[in-house]
């Protein structure tokens, strides 16, 4: 790569924001190093399987207040909602971009396939709705049992949900199985390797309970279909991404596209770039911040012409 070429490249978004990306997994993955916990709840798709914790899923604890995980006193979430709700507002879907562990590790797996699948433009609009009945249904469980828990009547409707009761999404979440599930069993059979016969240990895993074998199918298929549709979990079936779409649309921050300067507006090259499908030429120029967008600011990049630029407010 010619200097002139990799100093363009260097002052791109896209690779600012891989740094950010870096560092801000590393960040979440603090307990690692031993760095001491910080009292954060983020919108973002992480884990609570390992205690103490950098940062907290503000999703999953809105599911543990409901459901009372760990003695949670029957109080309303405000911590957890605020979150969503300022960061929303503050900077829309951007951390979706920039923050989320589970958006990076998508991004990473995207990279092993260059050429990529894309759905019909109909199929994609239908399964935008999947992220929403996600949502729908965790909050309709973590809501009801939480009117039972107040109620006092709890009993039976918690014997009914089983292992879905303190948190009805987050059992089956890809994020928690990637970053909490799979490292403490790789450790555990390094620990069983080490003190019973290989035999054994492997005999252990071939003993695990099927809920571990769902939820790894669930994370191998999310991932898989990360590396052929981007962002494929982010734009269909994350619940965090619901609700900061919906944010989205009330929040400061947004794009504006240049009319003079987007003389080649049928280039789409923009439009291309975008890993959410966001129809970027369709949007009013003045500004933009489309329910989908995650900031990324890989159209800013794409665009020849320099007419893509971050507006605030």
């Amino acid at each position: 790569m010619k200097g002139g070429k990799f100093k363009e490249y260097l002052l791109k978004y896209n690779t600012f924001r891989r740094i950010v990306q870096l560092l801000m997994f590393i960040s979440f993955s603090a307990m690692v190093f031993n760095i001491a916990a910080l009292p954060i709840l983020l919108p973002v798709l992480w884990t609570w399987g390992y205690e103490p914790n950098v940062a907290g899923d503000a999703f999953t604890a809105i599911q543990f207040i409901f459901s009372g995980w760990k003695s949670f006193p029957l109080v309303f979430p405000f911590l957890a909602v605020a979150s969503f709700l300022l960061v929303g507002v503050l900077i829309g879907k951007s951390m979706c971009g920039w923050v989320c562990p589970f958006g990076f590790v998508q991004d990473l797996v995207s990279l092993v396939k260059r050429r990529k699948s894309e759905l019909s433009l109909r199929t994609h609009e239908s399964l935008l709705y999947g992220k929403y009945i996600v949502l729908a249904i965790a909050l309709f469980i973590s809501v009801t049992f939480y009117i039972t828990r107040v109620m006092g009547v709890s009993a039976g409707y918690e014997r009914a949900l089983g292992i879905f009761v303190n948190a009805p999404f987050t059992t089956l979440s890809p994020g928690e199985t990637l970053f909490a599930t799979l490292p403490k069993m790789v450790l555990g059979f390094g620990h069983a390797v080490f003190e019973k016969p290989v035999l054994d240990a492997i005999t252990g895993i071939a003993s695990l309970p099927a809920l571990f074998w769902v939820q790894f199918a669930v994370m191998v298929i999310v991932v898989g279909f990360a590396a052929f549709i981007p962002r494929g979990w982010c734009k269909y079936f994350c619940p965090h991404g619901a609700i900061m779409a919906i944010m989205n649309k009330f929040s400061f921050i947004g794009l504006r596209r240049d009319p003079v300067k987007c003389a080649k507006g049928g280039c789409r090259l923009c439009v291309n770039a975008c890993p959410m499908r966001v129809p970027i030429l369709d949007l009013p120029w003045e500004k933009f911040s489309h329910e989908e967008c995650i900031y990324c600011m890989k159209c800013v990049d794409a665009c020849k012409d320099k007419a893509i630029k971050l507006k605030y407010p």
